[in-house]
């Protein structure tokens, strides 16, 4: 089983920006978090702040033989249509995650434009919450 990890605009920073939300870890910590757990699945990991570079690595889906994602698009969350019509279009089925709690934040982060297409959605968790989601694929779970 192969699944794709999405980390959006601005995760490059996470352990450097805004401690206090975030933690003091990095994504490479995440990444090697996710990697170390035993299960049998190959994880891609892709981050960009680059919309373009997003949707391009969601149109490979049927190419790359993804099984499922796990996507935290950042800001994108809550502002780009095009990155959620790049799911639509290649059927994409993903858990949503965020780091921190989105709707203990400001109300502009109240509103995803992913929510109602995920499999699921996971706030407020910290790197625990990619973890989750990971487990509810690997336990066939994942409403496919």
């Amino acid at each position: 089983m192969k699944i794709l990890v999405i980390n959006g605009v601005n995760l490059n920073m996470l352990g450097k920006r805004e401690t206090e939300l975030y933690g003091s870890e990095s994504l490479n910590d995440l990444e090697k978090k996710l990697s170390e757990l035993n299960y049998d699945v190959e994880l891609e990991f892709f981050q960009s702040n680059s919309e373009e570079e997003i949707i391009n690595k969601i149109h490979t889906q049927k190419e790359e033989n993804y099984h499922c994602g796990i996507f935290n698009f950042g800001a994108h969350t809550h502002t780009n249509i095009s990155i959620r019509d790049a799911i639509l279009a290649v059927n994409f089925p993903f858990y949503e995650v965020h780091i921190s709690n989105v709707f203990a934040r400001e109300e502009f982060r109240h509103t995803s434009f992913f929510s109602d297409i995920a499999l699921g959605c996971i706030v407020g968790l910290g790197f625990d919450g990619y973890e989750f989601a990971l487990t509810k694929i690997v336990r066939g779970k994942n409403g496919s």
